[in-house]
């Protein structure tokens, strides 16, 4: 028998930065690479259940051709003899929503709609993993990368996957989105087998995000100065950057460190002085937040230990631009 990814996913469009993806999670190796079919030309299309690969590239070639997602749907459904077993959802670029579960995809299984985005599962613990997902992105600040994680994790916070988890995607186009500009690949990050996939997912999207993606300058920048400067070299000279005694001056030796790791990680996207602004700001928020994940956290085999060393650093980054527009 071929194996289903029981799955649940998100399709959204954001249309204030001309964007459109995917995000999925499933107890299914590699979903990256059969669930998420996406193009800022035309729309997304996840595919899953028994899933049909070729609903993404056909319906994506229909939604260039003007059909709406209705209509994408009902063409790829109606030509398929497999269309019972089958899920899929769609956005057009157009701003258009449809999904389709077919009657004989494994319980439970269903999908909802509402504005600019679908969520759709299948095998699922319950039918509150879908009411969860389109709450969270409804209600969740930010943009779409931000809003479509946030949707995966309430999913799977409500019941998820019944058979568990193992991979997750994230998959979002916009013109001139991807690397220096040369095609629409903005967002492609993809987990492929790992026990907390959709935590992993998130790791490395913040990754990705201060890596690959631009952000809007800053109006004003803050320096890193006492408690937080100390911690911050601290954590540097652990990591081999630092020779100084830390202290809570940030001197050029320091700020010469700061460059070394900045050129080290590959975060020339975000000068020295914003990437020190962003620590400066993000420092402190990072306990406060992982606090926060261990305290809602059911799973008592989680991770409890704090964030050290480069991932504190990371995640301190991320938090510190978090608060500037992506370009």
């Amino acid at each position: 028998m071929t194996p289903r990814p029981s799955t649940f996913s998100i399709v959204a469009r954001e249309p204030e930065q001309d964007a459109v993806g995917v995000a999925v999670q499933s107890k299914f190796v590699s979903v990256g690479s059969v669930v998420p079919f996406v193009s800022a030309d035309a729309g997304a299309i996840a595919t899953q259940s028994f899933a049909n690969v070729a609903y993404g590239p056909d319906g994506l070639d229909l939604l260039r051709e003007g059909r709406s997602a209705e209509e994408v749907v009902s063409e790829l459904t109606d030509a398929d003899d497999e269309a019972p077993s089958r899920q899929v959802g769609v956005v057009g670029a157009d701003g258009s929503v449809a999904a389709f579960t077919g009657d004989d995809c494994f319980d439970v299984a269903g999908d909802i709609q509402g504005e600019h985005y679908t969520v759709q599962g299948n095998i699922l613990e319950n039918e509150a993993t879908l009411d969860a997902m389109a709450e969270a992105f409804e209600t969740t600040d930010g943009g779409l990368p931000e809003r479509l994680l946030a949707a995966l994790h309430a999913g799977n916070d409500a019941g998820g996957d019944k058979r568990g988890e193992q991979s997750a995607a994230m998959y979002i186009a916009k013109p001139e989105g991807g690397y220096d500009g040369g095609n629409d690949r903005w967002i492609d990050v993809r987990v492929d087998d790992h026990d907390h996939p959709i935590d992993e997912l998130e790791r490395v999207f913040k990754l990705y995000d201060i890596t690959l993606l631009e952000r809007e300058a800053p109006e004003d920048t803050r320096s890193l100065s006492g408690e937080t400067a100390e911690a911050v070299l601290e954590t540097l000279s652990d990591l081999g950057f630092y020779d100084g005694t830390p202290s809570g001056e940030f001197d050029d030796e320091a700020a010469a460190a700061l460059e070394s790791f900045r050129g080290m990680n590959n975060f020339e996207n975000h000068s020295l002085s914003v990437l020190e602004d962003a620590i400066a700001r993000g420092w402190d928020d990072v306990d406060g937040a992982e606090a926060a994940k261990q305290g809602s956290s059911a799973d008592g085999d989680d991770e409890t230990s704090e964030l050290d060393g480069e991932a504190r650093l990371i995640e301190a980054i991320w938090r510190g631009l978090s608060r500037l527009d992506r370009k």
